[in-house]
């Protein structure tokens, strides 16, 4: 059956121009001009016989009723053309991207790469650090790792760990004769490390949070300290006996295990969210992707808060 289809350039172009309202915007998106957007819908209309475009006079522009229709339809079967893509390339490819925050992927992600290569040395991982949410339709990623509350409609999420926070310090401070660290209150001798709350990251436990938690927010100065951009420059700090840093059990890597740092008191502190592997549905039971997800969930597994330490010999 031969089918009638419009240029599939075209069609590209108007449903970016119809997501956006805006021909500059879908150029952008799309890597041309908006003058090249303009002449795809043209040709589009010319090839429809009927306008989809109002132009007005703010140099806008706004959907007819036939553009109103068409534009949903179109998106949607690009969209499913895209998942279809992705499905197959995932399937032959031997190549797979993970995305997540830069903390998790430098404390938690990338010291364990070394134990999946060894299970699977036909699959290449490459690691992506972002903050942003994926649009998997449109990026070449297979697999996000995000701290959340699991909610991610229209996706498959597996509950990877929870993030538990504590004070570390260095072994040296923590037996510090002139200043013992016996219980949370003997904090008040001592400088806290602080990493300042992300705006992305509502709730998060700051060390006002832990010292309410352990009873002694009347007796500890919780602002005072210097500050750190990022959860791993604190934790250095905090190795190289400069004071206190609140440790989460997600990113303490390896420090606890190898006695860089120690937990000088028991009490911890739940925070709000926890870690998720999100992926498109349709791509979960890909044989790479679940395998990387069943390893995942494994080494997730098998960190305890007490040492987070990768796999032996990764």
């Amino acid at each position: 059956m031969r089918r009638r289809l419009p240029p599939l350039n075209a069609v590209r172009a108007f449903e970016a121009a119809a997501r956006h309202l805006n021909f500059q915007k879908a150029g952008e998106e799309l890597g041309v001009t908006a003058g090249a957007v303009a002449q795809q819908v043209k040709a589009l209309e010319g090839w429809l016989g009927r306008p989809l475009f109002r132009r007005l006079p703010s140099k806008g522009v706004a959907l007819t009723d036939a553009g109103q229709r068409y534009a949903p339809a179109i998106g949607e079967l690009l969209d499913g053309l895209a998942d279809a893509t992705a499905r197959f390339t995932r399937d032959v490819s031997n190549v797979l991207t993970v995305s997540t925050v830069p903390s998790l992927a430098a404390q938690w992600l990338i010291p364990r790469l070394g134990a999946f290569r060894r299970l699977r040395p036909d699959l290449d991982v490459r690691v992506l650090a972002s903050i942003g949410l994926t649009d998997f339709a449109r990026e070449d990623v297979d697999i996000v790792i995000r701290l959340g509350r699991g909610v991610y409609p229209g996706l498959h999420v597996d509950f990877l760990m929870d993030e538990v926070f504590f004070p570390v310090c260095s072994p040296g401070l923590a037996e510090d004769p002139a200043r013992p660290l016996r219980e949370p209150a003997d904090l008040r001798h001592h400088t806290l490390l602080h990493e300042p709350p992300s705006p992305e990251i509502p709730e998060h436990v700051t060390w006002r949070r832990w010292l309410e938690a352990a009873g002694v927010a009347d007796i500890v100065d919780a602002e005072h300290g210097p500050r750190f951009s990022h959860t791993f420059l604190a934790l250095q700090a905090a190795i190289s006996g400069q004071g206190l840093a609140l440790a989460t059990s997600a990113l303490i890597g390896d420090n606890l295990a190898a006695g860089r740092l120690v937990r000088p008191f028991p009490q911890e502190v739940r925070g709000p969210y926890q870690y998720y592997i999100v992926c498109p549905e349709a791509a979960a039971a890909a044989p790479n992707i679940a395998a990387f997800r069943a390893w995942l969930k494994d080494e997730a597994a098998a960190c305890t808060i007490s040492a987070c330490a990768p796999s032996a010999g990764a």
